[in-house]
């Protein structure tokens, strides 16, 4: 009897990358990749930046080929959505989608990604409140744009303020509403939070913080603006919602599997069931020091499904890249590497008010992050020496006079 061979259940860039990576490792199981979307596993950062200025298209999103899958003998089917799943006691397995179609398996990944996080108020449902996930949502937010003048933000984050640049490039008019005392307030320290606020105000936008949003109204089927909860009202005729990501983790508690805020993984990438790994949106990483944490990042999605990979071929090595995150917002790029998390000293490295500058995260003397807002050569050097478990010298990573790369060496 042939071996059911290995499903991964999510055609995201972390799927993508699992099913990549156990061709690169040579194993020659057979693979089938399942997504639910009609389309081929396809890069989503560029939805919020390229894609919705019209500079990227949906062939130029495509992670690979058509080609590259059949060449490598992946089987990819899109279009189901798997809802149902069960695990024998010898680690094979069924899952069966929506429309009836059960694939068995051998080996299992869940790389099920997430869902934009709703807002659960009255007029949430109306014409002109969107989301974006995913290249329809895209799509629509980019014919909205079109016609738009007034449009809202709700939320903060990454997603959020990529798009409120966009919209000002386009001369729309822009309100950006948190609910937090900051922008970013989950990523970054209170100086990179107060630099992009007053960097997307000086770009024209407003910023209005402390605020929830408990309403949409609109004209009977369109929304016309938000109801903030200090009362006021904010025109819009466009609606952008983004306030987070709930991970897809109802595969994972069908089974059993530990769920924090995502699917917990270990370094290899194991669940609490070691026959079954995940990685990319849908998980949260055990770190073994008693904390589980959530990052929601490109890089953590393919460094976390190689070592998925490695994990289903039977030769399991722990995760060991360093976190790295980027976004571009007009024409600031900001490159994060490192998890700031923990932190009790912070250096801002040049003049935030140039547009050009770092802000470097320590711990006990130790460097464990970097903000770089157009600074690359910083980020490169301290993700560098998290790499390689270097350090710099806390009291002078502040003097711009001095190259980052010449402390480093100084220092290892």
């Amino acid at each position: 009897m042939p071996h059911p061979g290995i499903l991964i259940i999510g055609a995201s860039q972390a799927g993508a990358q699992v099913a990549a990576s156990l061709r690169e490792g040579g194993s020659t199981a057979p693979v089938t990749l399942v997504g639910a979307e009609p389309r081929l596993p396809y890069q989503r950062p560029p939805l919020s930046k390229a894609f919705l200025t019209g500079r990227a298209t949906e062939e130029s999103l495509l992670l690979r080929s058509a080609d590259y899958y059949r060449d490598h003998d992946i089987d990819v089917v899109t279009g189901e959505r798997v809802t149902d799943i069960a695990l024998d006691a010898d680690g094979t397995g069924t899952a069966t989608t929506r429309s009836g179609r059960s694939f068995g398996f051998g080996g299992l990944a869940l790389t099920t990604g997430g869902t934009p996080r709703r807002l659960t108020v009255p007029g949430a449902g109306l014409d002109g409140v969107l989301h974006l996930r995913d290249i329809d949502d895209a799509l629509r937010l980019r014919g909205a744009l079109d016609a738009a003048r007034n449009v809202v933000v709700v939320g903060g984050g990454f997603i959020g303020l990529e798009a409120a640049a966009v919209a000002r490039a386009l001369g729309k008019e822009v309100v950006v509403v948190e609910a937090l005392d900051r922008l970013l307030a989950r990523a970054v320290a209170p100086v990179t939070s107060d630099f992009y606020r007053a960097a997307h105000e000086r770009r024209g936008a407003r910023v209005l913080l402390d605020r929830g949003v408990v309403g949409f109204e609109g004209d009977g089927t369109r929304v016309t603006s938000v109801a903030l909860s200090d009362g006021s009202d904010v025109p819009a005729d466009l609606v952008l919602v983004g306030i987070g990501l709930v991970p897809h983790t109802e595969l994972a508690e069908r089974l059993g599997l530990r769920v924090e805020a995502g699917i917990v993984v270990d370094a290899c990438g194991r669940t609490s069931d070691p026959r079954v790994v995940a990685a990319g949106d849908c998980t949260s990483l055990d770190t073994g020091d008693g904390r589980v944490v959530r990052i929601e990042s490109v890089g953590n999605a393919v460094a976390q499904a190689r070592v998925a990979a490695g994990t289903l071929a039977g030769s399991p090595a722990p995760l060991a890249a360093v976190p790295w995150f980027w976004s571009d917002q007009a024409d600031l790029k900001l490159q994060i590497a490192g998890l700031g998390t923990g932190h009790d000293t912070v250096v801002v490295r040049g003049d935030a008010s140039s547009e050009s500058f770092s802000v470097l995260y320590f711990r006990e003397g130790g460097i464990i992050a970097v903000d770089a807002v157009n600074a690359p050569r910083d980020y490169m050097v301290v993700k560098r020496v998290l790499e390689t478990g270097g350090s710099l010298p806390l009291d002078r990573v502040g003097d711009t006079g001095t190259a980052l790369k010449d402390l480093m060496l100084r220092s290892a």
